[in-house]
């Protein structure tokens, strides 16, 4: 009986099928990306973020895109975001998550919203001018705008980020570092940046009482966190006695499908509020 191995083993010049399906989904996907944006189908989903010692409190939201599929189906990001991010697909992308965020801002006076940026969009015109326009039309909406950037997003480029936070900062926009702790951010460039918040990645959170080294690496990130005086928040949190934990340890907030799934219908609103979770 042939090794699982084997299986796979493919002769030279030809394809591994695997390889060949992944690939050829990827193209699938990309071309749905594409077409949704030239069509203006991209959907904006709205996760609340939640006060961990006022559970009922909403810190604020995270307005995450939504594309979907020829029979309405919700592409998971993690298809094609990394690789949208590397070309111009990703930018346009930023420019109409930032393009809803600031009409969500402008419709609803009391609302906080953090919005995904990659560090490339910074030198592209395009996202600058929407930057630029939504906090000069609407001025107090800087101080409700919370834009989130990965750690290896902000590596690629650390001295402009570092410069257009500073600048973006004194415009009242607050900062997220986004998936900490699972990039390549060293404690010497992370005391360049000015991050207000800090969101620590997932993958360290869920079913987090029952793994004792995710509790050490939790513990030891949030203490750096507390080191430079930056607000922290646990994304991914998913059952009651995890929500606990973390609160027990000091986190600010919780964000997660105890609290709350991405939902397109804006969740602050009376008749969305119905929360997802147990």
């Amino acid at each position: 009986m042939p090794h699982k191995r084997d299986l796979l083993d493919v002769p030279n010049g030809t394809r591994n099928p695997i390889d060949a399906a992944v690939s050829g989904r990827d193209v699938v996907t990309m071309a749905t990306v594409t077409e949704a944006i030239r069509h203006n189908e991209v959907h904006m989903a709205f996760q609340p973020v939640i006060q961990a010692r006022a559970p009922s409190t909403f810190a604020f939201y995270e307005g995450l895109l939504r594309v979907l599929d020829a029979a309405g189906r919700v592409i998971p990001a993690a298809q094609f975001i990394a690789r949208a991010e590397q070309t111009e697909l990703g930018r346009e992308l930023d420019c109409i998550a930032l393009q809803r965020g600031f009409k969500v801002l402008s419709e609803f006076r009391q609302l906080r919203l953090s919005i995904n940026m990659s560090a490339r969009s910074i030198g592209y015109r395009k996202w600058m001018r929407v930057l630029d326009r939504g906090l000069r039309d609407n001025p107090d909406t800087g101080e409700r705008l919370i834009l989130e950037i990965s750690e290896d997003s902000a590596m690629i480029v650390p001295e402009l980020v570092t410069r257009f936070m500073g600048d973006m900062q004194a415009r009242g926009v607050s900062f997220a570092l986004d998936d900490y702790g699972a990039g390549s951010i060293a404690i010497r460039h992370f005391r360049q940046f000015l991050f207000d918040a800090v969101k620590i990645d997932g993958q360290f959170v869920r079913d987090i009482t029952k793994n004792p080294g995710n509790q050490l690496v939790v513990t030891a990130l949030m203490r750096v966190a507390r080191e430079f005086d930056i607000f922290t928040v646990a994304e991914s949190v998913e059952t009651e006695v995890d929500a606990a934990f973390l609160t027990d340890a000091v986190i600010d907030c919780l964000q997660g499908y105890r609290f709350g799934a991405p939902k397109i219908a804006m969740p602050w609103l009376p008749e969305n509020t119905s929360r997802t979770g147990t």
